[in-house]
C-alpha cells in the first residue's frame, strides 16, 4: 500500500509540475499570476501547489510544497502562494470528486471574464463547457481569505468550469491533466468568442452529443499527451 500510494503521490507532483511548465510555455503566468493544485493521495485534506516564488518554467517535482488545512507547508521547501491556496483548498474541501484546480490569467480568458457572461456553443471545443460552466459573478478579484474561496467554491457547483467576473478562468478536474487540458480549452473559448464576429450557434443537442465525445478520460489523456510532446519535448 505504501509503495502504492509512493507512485500515486508521484504522478500526481509530476503531472502539476508538467502543467506549470505548459503554462509558461504558451506564456502564461510570467507575473506568478496563477496556480495548479493537487489533493494528497494519501492525505486527502492536503494539497500540492508550486513554490510561490518559483516561476512556472522551473516547475518541478521538488518545488512543489504540499500544504495542510491552514495554508502551512508540511512538506517541500519553499513558501505559500497564499492566493492560491485561497481559491484552491475551499474548492477542493467542497469537491471531495475532484483533486485538482488549475487558474491563471490568461490574453483572452482575462477580457472575456471582464464581460461576465457564459460561454456558449459556438466552436466545437465549446461544447465540452455546455451545462458544465458557470460565472462567479463578484469584484472581489483580489482574494485574500478562504471566505471568498468557498463563494467562488458555491458558483462552482458541480461543474468542470468557472468564469471568475473581471478575473480569468478557473477549471477543475479529478488529476492535474484534466483541470490543465480543461482550462486550455476553456483560453480557447474564450478566444473564438472574442474573435469571432457573427458565430452560429451549434444546437443544444448537438452539443451535447459533441460533448459527449470529447469530454472522457481517453480524450484528455490524449491531449494532454499531445500538449506535452508538442510544448516540452
Amino acid at each position: 500500500m505504501a509503495n502504492e500510494l509512493a507512485t500515486k503521490r508521484q504522478q500526481l507532483k509530476r503531472e502539476i509540475a508538467l502543467g506549470y511548465q505548459l503554462f509558461a510555455e504558451l506564456g502564461w503566468g510570467d507575473l506568478g499570476d496563477g496556480h495548479i493544485s493537487g489533493r494528497d493521495p494519501a492525505d486527502q485534506n492536503s494539497l500540492w501547489l508550486l513554490d510561490a516564488n518559483t516561476p512556472f518554467k522551473h516547475a518541478s517535482v521538488t518545488k512543489l510544497v504540499r500544504l495542510n488545512s491552514e495554508g502551512e507547508v508540511i512538506e517541500g521547501e519553499g513558501a505559500t502562494n497564499w492566493p492560491a491556496f485561497y481559491i484552491h483548498y475551499p474548492i477542493l474541501a467542497k469537491r471531495p470528486d475532484l483533486n485538482s484546480v488549475a487558474h491563471t490569467h490568461t490574453p483572452f480568458g482575462t477580457p472575456f471574464a471582464a464581460e461576465a457572461r457564459k460561454f456558449e456553443a459556438i466552436t466545437q471545443e465549446s461544447c465540452i463547457f455546455i451545462d458544465d460552466h458557470d460565472v462567479f459573478d463578484d469584484d472581489e478579484v483580489q482574494v485574500q481569505d478562504t471566505d471568498c474561496g468557498f463563494r467562488i467554491a458555491e458558483s462552482l457547483g458541480r461543474n468542470r468550469g468557472l468564469i471568475l467576473r473581471n478575473h480569468g478562468l478557473l477549471s477543475v478536474g479529478k488529476t492535474p491533466r484534466e483541470s490543465v487540458v480543461w482550462f486550455i480549452m476553456m483560453e480557447r473559448v474564450a478566444e473564438a468568442h472574442l474573435k469571432s464576429r457573427n458565430p452560429q450557434p451549434i444546437s443544444h443537442n448537438a452539443a451535447l452529443y459533441a460533448k459527449a465525445d470529447l469530454a472522457t478520460d481517453g480524450q484528455v489523456d490524449h491531449a494532454f499527451t499531445n500538449l506535452v510532446a508538442h510544448h516540452l519535448t
